[in-house]
């Protein structure tokens, strides 16, 4: 009874090895696998290597207003910022933002949101808190997404919307 006891414990042991071999194997082909795939958003380099900085597209700079996406999207920046100092000495966005300088600029004065304290007053000036614009207004590239995307608008929704829907 002991040998057959033994004999039975012996083949679910090779049955698991050979399992977890059988495993292991298909992990290595699906590393190597995604390793030698030239695709997605790292190019040709190895999961376990970095691979070179795709070359930086251009920068839109033109006059043109950019048509916002949705609600309470910050307006993007349509020109080149490259140089500009935004930091506790300054902002080079507020010499043609600014209220006193749009007249000579034609630039859009910064909106009157930005002159708001944490508790809905109005200051003079700038908030401290809306001083560093790109923490939410950021440039265009000229180059095509990395990815695909299929977002639609909602005036989009809205016009697709049949005529005893919502609106």
């Amino acid at each position: 009874m002991r040998r057959a006891h033994r004999e039975g414990g012996g083949i679910m042991m090779r049955k698991v090895t050979i399992l977890l071999l059988a495993a292991a194997l298909v992990a290595g082909a699906g590393t190597l696998a995604a390793q030698t795939l030239n695709s997605g958003l790292r190019g040709p380099a190895p999961l376990n290597d970095e691979g070179p900085a795709p070359p930086m597209a251009p920068n839109k700079n033109t006059a043109e207003k950019e048509v916002r996406n949705y609600p309470e999207q910050p307006p993007v920046i349509p020109h080149s910022i490259d140089g500009y100092q935004i930091d506790l000495n300054g902002n080079k966005c507020l010499s043609c933002h600014a209220r006193a300088r749009t007249g000579e600029s034609q630039a859009p004065m910064v909106s009157i949101t930005h002159f708001m304290d944490r508790d809905g007053q109005f200051l003079a000036s700038i908030s401290p808190r809306r001083f560093f614009c790109t923490e939410c207004h950021v440039p265009q590239s000229t180059s095509n997404p990395p990815v695909s995307n299929d977002f639609v608008d909602i005036d989009t929704l809205l016009s697709r919307a049949t005529p005893g829907g919502r609106r």
